[in-house]
């Protein structure tokens, strides 16, 4: 998303963290009119920021929580109008990679598609990034929405303090949550999540009444292995819930990593076919789940 007003950058190409962070929030996306991530038309809200590091990460901008600039070569004159400031870039080659904004302002933006939420069953689902890196503010939008009788979800890995969590679900009607490596030291090595906190804090939702849709993300040479989904299983058992989204790896965002000068470890990774998930769908249908591909 493109800011209006150039910010300062530092030398590494980032801007920083804006310090009041009750006032703002830092965004890199507004989705609108999705049919995923709950139920109905929904848009989708995108904080900037992440703790973990999933090799297979569709959205790599929202890793860092500052403002970064990326380039497309391509489209790039070399006229070096721009002097590293995006908004006087004439060829749209660089662009602002983040956003702060307000909660008026972001409140005038979601409610245009008010109409549309209402008549489809939809709303609003926040997402990332990992959210709770933002809590407070997002748990004033929740508040706000919730207020207005729209709909609400949050997408979240839930590896965060539990009291940060639950200021977003004491306000939210659905939590997406997602289960990733299950073994604790796997899983602190390759995401540097702490899986313990994550069990932790869904047994704390659970309790609460909180209503919680697991998802997992089946991903070769990660979690696509029938060891790490009968963890899962065995873990969600006791909570007797009844849905459950399987979410197969794709590449859909592989393109964005040379833009932000990254290097993307997935290359040589094969998108796993019908045949290769039919297996780890048939286990969930086993314990009883409703079973959904996708978001």
């Amino acid at each position: 998303m493109t800011l209006s007003a150039a910010p300062h950058i530092s030398s590494d190409g980032q801007i920083p963290v804006r310090e009041a962070a009750e006032r703002h929030a830092r965004i890199f996306n507004i989705q609108r009119f999705s049919l995923n991530d709950g139920q109905g038309i929904r848009t989708l809200v995108f904080f900037k920021g992440c703790p973990h590091r999933c090799p297979w990460c569709a959205n790599p901008e929202s890793m860092s929580p500052r403002i970064q600039i990326i380039k497309r070569h391509a489209k790039c004159l070399n006229c070096r109008t721009c002097l590293q400031d995006p908004n006087e870039c004439p060829s749209g080659a660089m662009e602002y990679v983040g956003e702060d904004i307000t909660l008026p302002e972001l409140m005038t933006r979601l409610l245009k598609d008010e109409v549309f939420f209402r008549s489809s069953g939809g709303g609003i689902t926040l997402s990332g990034g990992e959210v709770l890196m933002q809590h407070e503010f997002a748990g004033e939008l929740l508040r706000q929405l919730q207020a207005l009788g729209i709909t609400t979800a949050i997408e979240t890995a839930g590896d965060a303090p539990l009291d940060h969590l639950l200021s977003l679900t004491d306000h939210c009607d659905q939590v997406l949550y997602d289960f990733k490596i299950m073994d604790p030291t796997h899983a602190r090595s390759v995401l540097n999540m702490n899986q313990s906190r994550v069990r932790q804090n869904f047994t704390a939702l659970a309790r609460r009444g909180v209503k919680l849709i697991p998802r997992v993300p089946l991903i070769p040479g990660f979690t696509l292995t029938i060891e790490n989904m009968q963890q899962i299983l065995d873990f969600l058992r006791p909570f007797n819930l009844t849905e459950i989204h399987l979410l197969p790896f794709h590449k859909y965002g592989e393109a964005k990593y040379p833009l932000l000068d990254k290097p993307y470890s997935m290359h040589k990774i094969k998108v796993p076919d019908d045949a290769t998930v039919a297996p780890f769908y048939t286990m969930a249908e086993k314990y009883g789940y409703n079973v959904t591909l996708g978001g």
